[in-house]
């Protein structure tokens, strides 16, 4: 309970650091309108760090024992030396993170992930014990390199489950490569730029290496330094994530491709606009139309809204892993009307 403690207090020290840092912004004279946009900005920023941190300290005082280490190490695909861990035994399920985070950010859920499973969680480029590497961070690249990575460790076929940035990454993977996949699991993830709610888009595209003294004490560099190969690196991370998030994106051609059942979660108070997540689920072929009595038009797709979550916080609540093990175990469980 303590180590959440200290790190809500990390977090809420992180929401006075951005407001001095963008008080020095006001420096110039006639910058009153750009000091006020990127204030209200880092300080929505720092708010979504202390949001999920807060949240997960009131109601789960102390992380579940984490299950060890099978092995771990790294894989060298395309110059990037890929950190992993294999966690568990049972069935294998490749565990993609978020954007500036970690494989660490599923601890308090990656007990009941692993517990029957066997999880393979990846530090994607430039994140966690992975380097940054010279080649720029690209979400399709990184899909093409889960399945050198899969085939390096000897796995013909996995699940897959990723986060925001790791959605993004397993679609690709799941795209570009179908037969490596099972089932795939894509939690708080949009096909397109137009599937952000409008008012987050100009926020993601301000992040740069300029904000790196700012997010000095926030969990997210805090996180990054203590595992980083390179900690130098994160100010260029930064703009690396902020190059990615400025470049616009329409995966929707690619939907064709998914020929493994496909369960998409996202929180009610999500990031991205609910109709995004409801024309994906009909692109799969889902709701198009009644089920059926016997259910004779039920896909092999599905489609979750959790409610009272959102991008900051669906990824360490408890009923995600409820929603996505029996959709990945293929045992959903149902009752009949008699």
């Amino acid at each position: 309970a303590k180590l959440f403690s200290d790190r809500v207090s990390i977090a809420a020290n992180a929401v006075r650091r951005l407001h001095e840092g963008a008080q020095r912004l006001r420096a110039e004279p006639g910058d009153e309108d750009m000091f006020a946009t990127i204030r209200s900005h880092l300080l929505l920023a720092a708010a979504a760090l202390v949001t999920p941190l807060a949240a997960h300290a009131q109601t789960t005082p102390a992380v579940a024992a984490q299950p060890a280490a099978v092995r771990s190490g790294t894989v060298e695909v395309a110059g990037i030396a890929y950190y992993y861990e294999v966690r568990g035994q049972g069935e294998p399920l490749l565990l993609l993170h978020g954007g500036l985070g970690s494989i660490d950010m599923f601890a308090p859920i990656l007990p009941a992930l692993a517990a029957g499973r066997q999880v393979i969680a990846v530090d994607l480029q430039g994140h966690g014990r992975t380097p940054l590497g010279t080649r720029p961070i690209a979400i399709e690249p990184m899909g093409d390199d889960m399945n050198i990575l899969l085939d390096k460790l000897g796995y013909k076929q996995v699940d897959v489950m990723g986060y925001s940035m790791g959605a993004g990454v397993a679609f690709q993977l799941a795209a570009q490569h179908p037969d490596r996949v099972r089932r795939l699991a894509l939690v708080s993830m949009t096909l397109s730029t137009a599937g952000i709610q409008p008012e987050m888009v100009p926020i993601q595209r301000q992040l740069t290496a300029a904000m790196a003294p700012m997010m000095k004490g926030t969990p997210m560099y805090t996180s990054y330094a203590a595992r980083a190969p390179k900690v130098g690196d994160f100010p260029r991370l930064l703009d690396q994530m902020g190059d990615l998030m400025r470049r616009d994106f329409d995966w929707s051609t690619q939907v064709k491709a998914l020929t493994m059942p496909v369960m998409l979660v996202v929180g009610d108070a999500d990031m991205w606009r609910p109709e995004g997540s409801v024309e994906f689920f009909k692109l799969l072929g889902g709701g198009q139309r009644d089920g059926g009595w016997q259910r004779e038009h039920v896909t092999k797709h599905r489609l979750a809204i959790l409610p009272g979550r959102t991008h900051y916080d669906i990824f360490l609540a408890p009923e995600l892993v409820r929603t996505v093990r029996p959709f990945l175990d293929g045992k959903e469980g149902r009752a009949d009307w008699q």
